[in-house]
Parts: C-alpha cells; sequence; structure tokens
C-alpha cells in the first residue's frame, strides 16, 4: 500500500510472518537486508517444529489460522519489545500473559463450538490454502491429528499463494471430494475473487450436485476494515469459526 515502503524503512523493528509468506522479491529482499525485522514463523518453527504444515513440498505459512500455535509467538515479541524499550519490560511481560490467557481461551471456546457440529458436517472447503491449520485445530477429531488423516477435511482449489487459474483437473478434484464427503457449501475469501468458486459449482451442478457459496466470506489472508467483525486477530478468527458453524451445522 501507499506509504508502506517508507514506514518499513523508518521502523525500529518490524515483526514479519516469515515462512516465505512475503515472497515478493522487493520485500523479501527488504527483510533479508534489515536487521530490525523479526520472523514470527521462523521462531515459531525452532520451537514447534513438528507443528508446522507442509503443501505439497512447500511450507504452509497460514500458522496464525491456529491460535494456539500463533501464541507460541508472544514471548518473542515480548523479549523483542523488552530489548528495545527496557524501562517497559515488565509491562510487556504483564501484557504477554494477559494476551496468552486470551488466546488459550479463545481456542478451546472455538474448538468446542465447532466440535458442536456433527463430525460428518465438519468438512471445509475454501478459495485457497489457508485453512490447513485452521481444520487441524478446530475441525479434526483427535484420533485423526494423531494418523494424520485429519487432512481430508479440508480442500482448496488454488494452492498456498493462489493466481486463480484452475485447470479442468483442479476443477474435478474438488467436484469429486465434495461428492465423496456430501460436502454443501463452499466459502469465499475475503480478498479473494469467487471466480474459481463458482467455476466449480457450476461443474457440480452438471453431476446434478447442489453446492452453494457460504455467507458471508471467511478472513484468510486479510483482517476486516476496521469498524468489522474481523477487524482485530480473534474476532476475525471467531468471525470464521461463527461463520463456518452457521453455514454447515445450520445453527448459530
Amino acid at each position: 500500500m501507499k506509504g508502506d515502503q517508507e514506514k518499513l524503512l523508518s521502523a525500529q523493528l518490524v515483526f514479519a510472518n516469515g515462512l516465505n509468506l512475503e515472497h515478493g522479491p522487493s520485500l523479501k529482499n527488504f527483510f533479508k537486508t534489515n536487521s530490525n525485522v523479526l520472523f514470527i514463523g521462523d521462531y515459531i518453527q525452532k520451537v514447534k517444529p513438528d507443528a508446522i504444515l507442509k503443501v505439497n513440498g512447500e511450507t504452509d505459512p497460514h500458522i496464525w489460522m491456529d491460535i494456539s500455535l500463533w501464541k507460541e509467538a508472544i514471548p518473542q515479541v515480548v523479549e523483542a519489545l523488552s530489548r528495545m524499550k527496557p524501562e517497559k519490560k515488565a509491562e510487556f511481560e504483564e501484557r504477554g500473559r494477559k494476551l496468552a490467557q486470551d488466546y488459550s481461551e479463545m481456542h478451546e471456546k472455538i474448538k468446542k463450538y465447532l466440535h458442536e457440529v456433527p463430525q460428518e458436517k465438519r468438512y471445509l472447503v475454501t478459495s485457497h490454502d489457508a485453512f490447513n491449520y485452521f481444520t487441524r485445530a478446530y475441525l479434526a477429531e483427535e484420533s485423526e491429528i494423531a494418523d494424520n488423516s485429519w487432512q481430508k477435511r479440508f480442500q482448496a482449489p488454488e494452492g498456498l499463494a493462489p493466481d486463480s487459474q484452475l485447470s479442468l483437473n483442479d476443477i474435478r478434484f474438488i467436484v469429486e471430494h465434495l461428492k465423496k464427503y456430501n460436502i454443501a457449501i463452499i466459502f469465499p475469501e475475503s480478498n479473494l475473487s469467487p471466480d474459481s468458486l463458482k467455476k466449480i459449482i457450476d461443474a457440480a451442478k452438471n453431476e446434478n450436485i447442489n453446492v452453494t457459496l457460504g455467507n458471508p466470506y471467511l478472513y484468510g489472508d486479510a483482517m476486516g476494515p476496521k469498524g468489522s467483525d474481523g477487524d482485530t486477530y480473534l474476532k476475525m478468527i471467531w468471525h470464521n469459526a461463527k461463520t463456518i458453524k452457521e453455514d454447515i451445522g445450520g445453527s448459530p
């Protein structure tokens, strides 16, 4: 966005997601050459390497979709801020403890909330591969997490970095997945065109499979505008949980 470059250049401290999320050449070069940048995802990967997912051989950077995993970054943030302003270390540590508690409570709340949906309905299809961590954390059974079979509960026609170029094989794969698990709703994302999902709906209709778009959209790679129900991190994740339950579970 306009002015972002100036903000980055003048910032004393920049927190980036890492895990190759910021893959634009200019942004990637800036982060690589700037010692004031801390990569949250890289830190979490060191702390909990087994929790980081791979999708088709690529590291999945969407770690914020699992609140319990994103919480692991809090100590790094507190430490970095305390180094920058040591006189406020106690305040940062106290706020970090409070934030960690809020994260833990919301994580458990969403998990319980979505597990009220019968497991045969707990399947998710979205525009692109942004919801693997969400699915593992909040839609899967514990036994599925243990044997890694939870992945059947989430599919997307586009990969980690969506480009809206779907092949017939991509569409066919998703239609077969919808048919196999009796999925009737697929979810658009706030920052992506729903065109790819509409192609899938049309293809499913040709096979007498009734599929509709979820309403409203989910927040994947972007939060909502100020004043919306997705304008903070926890509100964004709660919005996703609420939308999914109302649409696939049939109740608020």
